[in-house]
Parts: structure tokens; sequence; C-alpha cells
């Protein structure tokens, strides 16, 4: 029992393990997590429909959107920004892990009569002969990748862009890492049930990496068949750091907002977004 106890507080080392297709892929998860998306009142998996109508007529107009325009949202979950975007007729991929969002998605545009692609498949492994005007990936996603996922999907997206063609993605802030405390927690049933309908007892460890300003929220899930641990890794920006990354992988800044509404800069918000182009 102490060894296991010692194995649950155990630190490990900036993104060690990769554990996203417990959040994505497993059939009772993905219907939870199906269900933050689809609630228009809560910022948990996707934002507040008000927000995001105010992203995308933003997006629309920063990107002057139109009939044929090619965008790919990655991380695209049941389609919330894809079916807005091809309602003003763009020409739309969306990409996500979890086959329940993208069957959704998929539902979901065949009921309006949208035009749109959709591919289950974890995004670091899509590739495609098409190329685009305009890549997404919002709701934080490019922060739960490490370094090397990081400069994969960099260099992904600028090999798949036009040129001059952009990227708009955001990320969390230093603000927010400082809000960040570390904290070990236990409980029956952690989150309401969230990871399995049986009954589980639930151990969250929050660890906290100061020179990398990166957040783990460790999750060990102990069933009566079955213990797991899923982590979920932060990375914590700063302009000059995340540019830094999109300059290695030849991508030129071309403007910060406070969040992908296009709102003004603000350092001291806890997320900002970044227009970035391919030259």
């Amino acid at each position: 029992m102490f060894e296991e106890l010692d194995k649950i507080n155990t630190r490990p080392k900036p993104f060690e393990f990769y554990t996203a297709s417990e959040l994505w892929t497993d059939d009772f998860v993905s219907k939870k997590m199906l269900s933050f998306h689809l609630n228009e009142e809560i910022d948990v998996a996707s934002r507040k429909t008000e927000f995001i109508d105010r992203s995308v007529e933003w997006i629309a107009s920063h990107f002057n959107i139109g009939e044929g325009t090619k965008i790919a949202d990655f991380g695209c979950g049941p389609g919330l920004y894809t079916k807005r975007l091809a309602r003003r007729q763009a020409d739309v991929t969306g990409i996500d892990f979890s086959t329940r969002s993208i069957q959704h998605a998929q539902e979901a545009a065949s009921s309006e009569g949208l035009s749109i692609k959709y591919v289950n498949l974890n995004y670091l492994d899509y590739e495609s002969d098409d190329r685009f005007l305009l890549i997404l990936m919002i709701m934080c996603d490019f922060c739960a990748l490490s370094p090397e996922q990081r400069r994969h999907i960099l260099s992904k997206f600028y090999n798949l862009l036009e040129s001059g063609g952009s990227i708009l993605l955001d990320v969390y802030s230093i603000a927010a890492f400082e809000q960040r405390e570390e904290t070990a927690k236990y409980e029956v049933n952690l989150l309401d049930g969230f990871w399995s309908p049986n009954k589980y007892y639930g151990f969250l460890n929050t660890f906290k990496y100061e020179e990398e300003k990166v957040i783990l929220d460790k999750y060990t899930i102990v069933e009566a068949t079955r213990t797991r641990t899923v982590y979920n890794w932060l990375q914590y920006f700063n302009p000059e750091t995340l540019e830094s990354e999109l300059t290695e992988c030849g991508f030129a800044v071309d403007q910060l907002y406070s969040d992908v509404a296009g709102s003004p800069y603000n350092p001291e918000n806890t997320e900002f977004a970044v227009v970035a182009k391919k030259p």
C-alpha cells in the first residue's frame, strides 16, 4: 500500500507521459466530455455560445472568410466552430481524436445540409494534400502538447498552409500560471463520477514546474478491476516564448490578442491568442 501511495504522489518529469486517449477515446469519459462541449453555459471543453458566435464573427471578418475559403480546425470537437464557418460557405475540415464528438459533428452538419469534411484522428497524425488559408487550434489545445509535439504540429501547420496563410491559436498566460498552486486531493468518485460509471477512488496531484512554466494535473483512478493514471499537462506562455516557437518553425507573428474573438491584448489576462503567418 505504501508503495502504491508513493507512486501516486510521485512527480514525473515534464511531459514524461502522454495519455490523451484516456480523455478522448474512452467511451464513458468521451460521453462526459461531449456533454461539456454542448453545455452552452460553461467554459469547460468548449467556450460559451455567446463567445463562440462573437469569435466566429471576428474570424470571418479578420481573415475575409467567404465562399471556398479553405479552413482546418485542429481539435474541432463536436463542430461548434466548423459548422458556423461552413454556414459562411467556407470549405472546412475538422480533425478530432474523439469518435463521439466527430459523430455528433457529422450528424449536426448533415441536419443543416452543410458540407464539412471530418477526420477522426489524433491531429498529430493528420496528413493531407489539401492546402489551407487558415488553420485554427482553439481552447488552448496547443498548451497540452510537449515541446516536441508542438514543434511537430507547427511544422505540420506550415506544410499544410498556402503561402500567405495564417494560424490562429490561443494559449494560457504566465499570469494564469502564477495563479496555480500545488495540491494533493483524494475523493471517492472524484469530479462527481467523471471518470467511470462504477465506484472509484480518485487522487488528484497538481504539480507546478517553475522553470518550465508547466502545470500537471495527475489523476489516479482506482476501480475494483483496474487502476489508471491520466496526465493532463499544460504549458504556459509569455508572448516571447510563444513567438520563439513560432519563428523557429518559419512563422511570422502578425498580432497578439487577448482571445480568439480579437479583443485587445492584455498581459494580465489568463489567456492570449496569436495570429501567425506563413510568408
